[in-house]
């Protein structure tokens, strides 16, 4: 009888110490769940800041940049008139913005009206100037680009119409550059990361490389602007423009 009841004790307290220890594991669960969720509402708060704040930015930029859009457009017409170009000046054309939506995308033209007919016939008849455009998605000379274009492009003012789409939201000052829907495929496997945000007019790919760059390149770096963007991030982008802009750098 004895034995039965030290047998029992002892089952008894195996029970309790396998509760208690099941209660301190859902205690330390329960705690790292709740220092987990701190930690998400704390990176919530301050992204909804940095994004009030860029936002704000956004608007004060795109403002400004309108009222000094509309002298620039017209000496720009003024210019490309006397050129015999009457064409308008303003191009439009579809880009692939956050989460893949695409958009209207304005810039100051500084090609050929018929570009993409240039585009496809290069392609087409010089097999080195199509293997160049596979490799970088860009020309080193552009035979679509007109001379007034040149300059603009070099001083980076055919960006400027770039403010309409800045106000209206579907881009950013600061951001990834906007692709072309047919390059998407191109884009491959970046191409999710990539529109985890705003395109912008200037941005992380702009300010270390450009025109240097293949488009692989462009995307690697564009892919680490996405997954690090940050307002200190955004500031040091902001001031290297100006760098860039000023001395022509890269600015092809």
């Amino acid at each position: 009888m004895d034995e039965v009841l030290v047998k029992e004790q002892e089952n008894s307290s195996e029970e309790e110490i396998i509760k208690t220890k099941e209660i301190i594991m859902d205690l330390d669960a329960y705690q790292r769940e709740q220092e987990e969720l701190e930690k998400m509402n704390r990176v919530s708060v301050r992204k909804l800041g940095y994004l009030f704040v860029k936002r704000v930015f956004d608007i004060v930029c795109g403002l400004i940049g309108v009222v000094v859009l509309i002298p620039v457009g017209i000496i720009l017409k003024i210019i490309t008139m006397a050129t015999g170009d009457f064409h308008p000046i303003i191009f439009t054309q579809n880009r692939i913005g956050k989460n893949g939506k695409e958009f209207k995308f304005y810039k100051f033209r500084s090609m050929v009206p018929n570009a993409d007919e240039v585009l496809f016939r290069t392609l087409e008849m010089d097999k080195v100037a199509a293997e160049e455009y596979k490799k970088n998605k860009k020309f080193k000379n552009d035979p679509r680009i007109t001379k007034v274009g040149k300059v603009i492009r070099k001083l980076s003012i055919d960006e400027l119409p770039q403010l309409i789409n800045v106000l209206k939201g579907d881009m950013s000052v600061i951001g990834n550059r906007p692709y072309l829907p047919r390059e998407k495929e191109d884009m491959e496997e970046y191409y999710d990361d990539i529109i985890k945000t705003k395109p912008g007019i200037t941005g992380y790919w702009q300010v270390n490389g450009r025109s240097r760059t293949t488009f692989k390149e462009r995307l690697d770096l564009e892919r680490y602007y996405s997954n690090n963007y940050s307002l200190i991030l955004d500031i040091k982008i902001f001031f290297k423009t100006f760098k860039v802009v000023l001395f022509g750098k890269d600015a092809e």
